[in-house]
């Protein structure tokens, strides 16, 4: 018999696509990855653009509400559960962006003295410190607290 040894292929073996196939996707992973992060850190970057938005209407609602009635009732304001965020006309955001729909807010409000200030009765208080804080999915991604005066 004679038997001769073949050097001209025409192809790759089985073997020589798996290796060719795992380089290429490490290579593609590794140019990826930077992408996928990027999205990532735009996405929070839009959540927390979103949140102080949200932050800053609140507080101006506070702003705008009369100094006696801000810790009597809240100023009218009662915190809102995830997805229950509303506007100022008392609409939801979340039924016409849904953008929204994973935020909360909630507001505290209390009396403050100054150093400056004799200490006074608390319905002769000067001040009140307004804290208003945004969640996403349960974590607090911004929160603005602002004195307001009579």
């Amino acid at each position: 018999m004679n038997y001769e040894l073949r050097t001209n292929y025409k192809g790759f073996s089985l073997a020589e696509a798996m290796m060719a196939t795992v380089v290429l996707g490490i290579a593609a992973a590794g140019v990826l990855l930077p992408f996928v992060s990027g999205a990532r850190t735009q996405a929070e970057g839009i959540r927390r653009t979103l949140a102080a938005k949200l932050a800053g209407d609140l507080m101006e609602r506070f702003i705008n509400t009369p100094f006696e009635d801000i810790v009597a009732d809240g100023g009218g304001y009662v915190d809102e559960p995830q997805g229950q965020i509303r506007d100022a006309s008392r609409a939801l955001f979340s039924d016409s962006d849904p953008a929204y729909a994973n935020f909360s807010r909630d507001v505290s409000c209390e009396y403050v003295t100054v150093p400056q200030q004799p200490p006074l009765e608390e319905d002769q208080c000067n001040f009140i410190r307004v804290t208003v804080r945004v969640k996403y999915s349960g974590n607090e991604i911004a929160s603005l607290s602002r004195l307001i005066t009579k």
